[in-house]
């Protein structure tokens, strides 16, 4: 049975917070959660590490299959370079470079990765990559690609690249899909050695990338945990899933 490994999201240490005062929390999704587990598929929240551990990250993830890097909070600009736009987009560097040691510590091991929304932005900064810290601000008439009120029932239509894998795992699908969009950041310069392999219509935003070669590092930058299965107008999630799933498996018998 596979067991994949899932980056944490953290809730910072906060005095005010009215419960675990003053405490670091790490958490999952629910839906990251079932979206694995409805396939049968183990998953375990990844934690960080104590300076005086016994163990180390070579250890924890020797004991897994792959990675699923979670969304949430912005990837900082401070991680690729830049400083923020503004205050608020300042985003979370101690994440960022927790998830990029573990993206690093996978590749060493060469496991499969999975990356979702921020998960996608987060590889691509891990590559050397950069971000465009606000889609609206910077890219002028762009679609609105977050939308706070309606969170994850905001859709906008993608086009697959033609030729792609990513293509070649929905043949009878049309080229232009629907997806959810629930991020306000977006891929600005590719990492090196990412490709894209679907755009937003019509103004060209990376939705999603693979790495060269044959280790197996996808990102998409929508939320298919998040999807109603039965929405046939949706981008189906299970060729995603499935393919991540059948590289684990590959790695597990290597």
């Amino acid at each position: 049975m596979l067991r994949i490994g899932v980056s944490s999201c953290f809730f910072h240490a906060d005095p005010l917070r009215p419960t675990f005062k003053g405490k670091t929390l790490l958490y999952l999704v629910q839906d990251v959660g079932h979206w694995l587990l409805a396939k049968g598929v183990i998953n375990y929240l990844i934690p960080t590490l104590p300076i005086e551990s016994p163990l180390t990250l070579h250890d924890l993830v020797a004991d897994l299959d792959g990675l699923v890097l979670q969304g949430g909070s912005d990837v900082a600009p401070s991680s690729y370079g830049e400083k923020p736009l503004k205050p608020e987009w300042a985003g979370d560097a101690v994440r960022d470079q927790y998830e990029i040691t573990l993206v690093n510590e996978f590749l060493e091991q060469k496991k499969p990765i999975l990356g979702l929304c921020r998960g996608m932005q987060l590889l691509n900064v891990a590559f050397k990559g950069t971000l465009y810290q606000d889609i609206n601000t910077q890219v002028p008439k762009s679609l609105a690609h977050r939308n706070w009120d309606i969170y994850d029932q905001n859709f906008h239509m993608i086009e697959l690249v033609q030729g792609s894998q990513l293509a070649s795992l929905y043949p009878k699908a049309p080229a232009v899909c629907k997806i959810n969009s629930v991020h306000h950041q977006g891929i600005k310069e590719l990492g090196r050695g990412l490709k894209a392999e679907a755009f937003s219509t019509p103004y060209k935003i990376v939705e999603a990338v693979r790495l060269e070669g044959d280790r197996y590092v996808v990102g998409v930058q929508w939320h298919p945990e998040f999807q109603d299965s039965k929405d046939q107008s949706l981008l189906s999630t299970e060729p995603i899933l499935e393919e991540f799933i059948q590289a684990a498996k590959k790695r597990k018998r290597s």
